[in-house]
C-alpha cells in the first residue's frame, strides 16, 4: 500500500465506539469515561465486551476483543475509536488483524500505553495515521471543572478534525539539546517499543522524528531500554527525539536532573534536537494527542515548540 489514509474529520456530535483491547477498567471508570466523551459533544457507543472482565487481567479473550476492534472500522455509524485503557494485551490481537477490512474502512484509533504495539502495526502495514491520546478510564473520567483535566481538548480537537496545531513550553515541552528537525512523527511507549523488538511487529523508529514516554520506570531502566533500541538499530537516522513527560520516572536520593543526563549520554552519538516533559500518554494532567504518521518540525530554540506540519484528516 502506498502512501498515509486520508481519515474523514471528527466533529462534535459523531458517533465514537469505545472499545477494550487489552486490561479490563473498574466499570465506575468506564461509565466517567463515557460522561465525559458526551460532555465533549461526541455519540459514544459502548463495544459489546466493553465490560468482560477476565480471563486474567484481559477484557475478555482476544477473539472478543479483536471482534469489537473490527465490528468498529466496519460500522460506518462510527468516526472514531476510544479505547477504556491499556494495561496488557494488545499484542495478542496482532495476528488476527484484518488489515484489509481496517484501511478499506479508516478512521482515528485513540490511545496510548499498551495500545502502542497495535497503533504502530496498523501504521507500518495499513498505513493508518494513529492518535497517541486520551483514554476514558486515566484521562475522560477525571473530576470535570470547566473542561476535563484529563484531555488537552486544543490538540485533541485539531487532531480530529484536520486543523493545523503546535505545542509547546504550555504543554510541558522543554529543551535538553537545541536544535531543528523535521520527520514522520512516530513512537509511542518505550517500554512497548523495546517489547516488540525481535518479532514479526517490530517498529520500523528508523529515520524518524521520535516521541518516547513512559512511566513508573527509573533512569537506569530507561538507559536500558535506550541501549537496546540503539543496539537493535533502531535510532539510525533518527531526526530528532521527543521525550513525553516521564511521569514518576526517578530514582530515590538521585538528583532531579539524572534522567536528563541519562537521555542526554544516550543520544550522544546521535545528531539532533532532544526535547522532554511533554504530556501526551502516561501524564499528571491535560493529556495531549499527538497524530503518529504525519509530518512534524521540532524547533528547539528561544522556545520549544512542536509543530504538526501536515493532517491525518479531511477537513
Amino acid at each position: 500500500m502506498s502512501g498515509l489514509l486520508k481519515l474523514p474529520a471528527v466533529h462534535s456530535g459523531a458517533g465514537v465506539s469505545v472499545i477494550a483491547p487489552a486490561s479490563f477498567a473498574p466499570p465506575e471508570r468506564i461509565e466517567l469515561g463515557l460522561a465525559g466523551l458526551r460532555a465533549l459533544g461526541y455519540s459514544p457507543q459502548p463495544a459489546a465486551h466493553i465490560l468482560a472482565h477476565g480471563p486474567l487481567y484481559f477484557a475478555g479473550t482476544p477473539e472478543m476483543r479483536l471482534s469489537d476492534l473490527h465490528d468498529a472500522f466496519a460500522d460506518d455509524q462510527v468516526s472514531a475509536i476510544f479505547s477504556t485503557r491499556g494495561g496488557y494485551g494488545s499484542n495478542y490481537l496482532l495476528d488476527g488483524l484484518d488489515l484489509d477490512l481496517i484501511a478499506e474502512n479508516g478512521k482515528p484509533l485513540i490511545g496510548y500505553s499498551d495500545l502502542t504495539a497495535l497503533q504502530l502495526w496498523l501504521l507500518d502495514q495499513a498505513q493508518l495515521p494513529v492518535f497517541h491520546g486520551p483514554m476514558l478510564a486515566p484521562d475522560f473520567a477525571r473530576p470535570q471543572a470547566e473542561q476535563l483535566d484529563g484531555v488537552h481538548l486544543p490538540s485533541l480537537r485539531a487532531a480530529l478534525s484536520g486543523a493545523p496545531y503546535s505545542v509547546g513550553a504550555a504543554e510541558g515541552l522543554r529543551t535538553l539539546r537545541r536544535g531543528q528537525a523535521r520527520g514522520t512523527l512516530y513512537g509511542g511507549c518505550l517500554s512497548i517499543l523495546v517489547a516488540l523488538l525481535g518479532t514479526t511487529f517490530e517498529p520500523q523508529t528508523e529515520g524518524k522524528l521520535l516521541f518516547l514516554e513512559d512511566v513508573n520506570a527509573k533512569p537506569y531502566q530507561i538507559d536500558r531500554m535506550l541501549w537496546q533500541l540503539r543496539e537493535a538499530g533502531k535510532l539510525e537516522g533518527v531526526t530528532g527525539v521527543i521525550f513525553g513527560e516521564m511521569l514518576d520516572c526517578v530514582s530515590p536520593d538521585s538528583s532531579a536532573e539524572l534522567l536528563d543526563e541519562v537521555i542526554l549520554r544516550a543520544f550522544e552519538d546521535i545528531a539532533g534536537p532532544i526535547a522532554i516533559g511533554l504530556r501526551s500518554g502516561h501524564v499528571s494532567r491535560q493529556n495531549v494527542t499527538l497524530t503518529f504518521g504525519v509530518k512534524a518540525e521540532l524547533t528547539l530554540r528561544e522556545e520549544p515548540q512542536l509543530r504538526l506540519i501536515d493532517s491525518a484528516v479531511t477537513r
